[in-house]
């Protein structure tokens, strides 16, 4: 009786085992199906910077090539003109204001992206992601201290990232999981590049996937470029430290692709390729190399019109994604959050309030409704609006008025002007007949300009009621 009792315990035992790995297997199998997740980001590419976009002048095979095996969004939006802010709606899905991210963040600044606010990273670390950040990261002020929140604080296992623009040539002030490093050698893009592969090989657990933020610090000032392609672009004058640094990011992103390939890692991976904004404007001190073009497109960065917050997009999935599309539905990197968490079965509402849509539909052909329109806020534009909201064809531009907020690098005490600013002069255009915004429609088509002003007033006081104080 005794052995008899322990071989029926010796058998539910082994059951129990056998229903435990099998349940892990089945785990883990549905674990491995789901994709691997890059963002390529660059800094201040222009909407008219690419080949695929219409450049004649520039040449970028690597992303041309990346556009025709998955599709190309004609209308692909930051979340803000500037640098900083959009950072923080693509990580967050939320207009930077919600996150009190107003402006860019400048070295040794008090202003960082709060630890309470829910990234990608977090959401995809949390849910059996390994997640890895190489470049850029300037949602803080301060690398390397306990003051501010750093990279591992929002959800990324490993990071190798400066807090700002670096020189591309030999840069410094990069960090590695909070610890200060040497000046590197070489270019940022390949630097940054190298790296990333670097994990990829010795630190990703091939049974997780992988979410991998690659964010160049090109094509920002201060610009340096290789002698080979200088050469390429000698004809072109002034503008060719520019075109060069163009090219010489095309040529790390193909170097990266090509490696993706050979490690076996390219065939279960979403890849989106896009800019944090729109390019600089030209200046004879700083900016003085920045000749990016944003194409038929008005304004630039730090531009509420078109040219400063249209940007590139190109989605790659292979084998879900159909090759050689073009897209001309407006999404914008608030979208990426929502879109992410559909991919890795996440659901939403884990995330808190979104102002981003799921976008996954699309790569089947199929449509995607908002239950909001696609709006911008910021409180100190070069000219034009301080608010922008889109709805399909219509573009709905407003200035705020009074307030200190419209001069000068953003401080604490504007909060309290701009949550008082009321929307005013305010334009219509239809942005698919004009895409230059040159024509205001808001006293031909009155019914439409009357519904999307009632939407902009709602949604804005939503947006600042809800943006916190810091």
């Amino acid at each position: 009786m005794i052995k008899r009792s322990c071989t029926i315990k010796y058998i539910f035992l082994l059951t129990g085992y056998f229903l435990i790995a099998v349940d892990g297997y089945m785990q883990e199998s549905q674990h491995d199906s789901r994709p691997n997740i890059i963002i390529l980001l660059a800094d201040d590419l222009g909407y008219g910077d690419l080949g695929c976009y219409g450049n004649n002048e520039i040449i970028t095979p690597n992303l041309d090539k990346l556009a025709l095996e998955g599709v190309l969004f004609t209308d692909c939006y930051a979340s803000a003109p500037m640098c900083s802010p959009s950072r923080a709606g693509l990580l967050t899905g939320k207009t930077p204001n919600r996150s009190g991210i107003y402006d860019w963040i400048p070295p040794d600044s008090s202003f960082y992206l709060r630890k309470q606010e829910i990234t990608i990273a977090k959401l995809l670390r949390d849910h059996g992601y390994q997640t890895a950040l190489f470049g850029k990261w300037h949602l803080n002020g301060k690398m390397g201290t306990d003051e501010q929140t750093q990279p591992d604080d929002m959800g990324f296992d490993y990071y190798f990232a400066t807090q700002y623009s670096a020189h591309h040539l030999h840069p410094k002030g990069f960090y590695r999981n909070g610890e200060k490093l040497y000046q590197q050698h070489g270019y940022s893009c390949d630097i940054v590049t190298q790296d990333a592969l670097k994990w990829l090989r010795t630190k990703h657990d091939t049974t997780k996937p992988f979410f991998l933020y690659l964010a160049f610090h090109e094509v920002h000032e201060p610009i340096s470029s290789p002698p080979d392609l200088l050469v390429q672009y000698c004809k072109y004058g002034k503008k060719m430290v520019y075109y060069a640094n163009v090219t010489n990011l095309d040529r790390a992103i193909g170097r990266f692709m090509d490696a993706l390939k050979e490690l076996d890692k390219y065939g279960n991976t979403f890849v989106f390729f896009t800019s944090d904004n729109g390019p600089a404007t030209w200046t004879d001190n700083y900016f003085s190399r920045s000749y990016g073009s944003v194409g038929p497109l008005r304004g630039r960065k730090r531009y509420l019109w078109e040219g400063g917050i249209r940007v590139p997009g190109i989605m790659v999935w292979p084998g879900k994604i159909k090759k050689g599309q073009i897209c001309d539905v407006p999404i914008s990197n608030v979208d990426i959050l929502p879109t992410f968490c559909n991919l890795a079965g996440i659901h939403v509402s884990e995330t808190g309030r979104l102002d981003g849509t799921d976008i996954s539909p699309l790569f089947s052909g199929e449509k995607i409704r908002r239950k909001i329109p696609l709006q911008w806020h910021f409180y100190a534009p070069v000219a034009g609006p301080n608010s922008v909201i889109r709805d399909g064809d219509w573009i709905l531009t407003a200035k705020w008025n009074g307030g200190e907020y419209t001069r000068g690098r953003f401080r604490r005490s504007y909060q309290k002007d701009i949550k008082k600013a009321r929307l005013t002069d305010f334009e219509l255009y239809n942005i698919r007949k004009d895409i230059g915004q040159k024509v205001d429609l808001k006293n031909i088509y009155k019914d439409k300009f009357q519904a999307m002003k009632q939407e902009m007033i709602k949604l804005f006081d939503d947006v600042e009621k809800t943006s916190p104080y810091l």
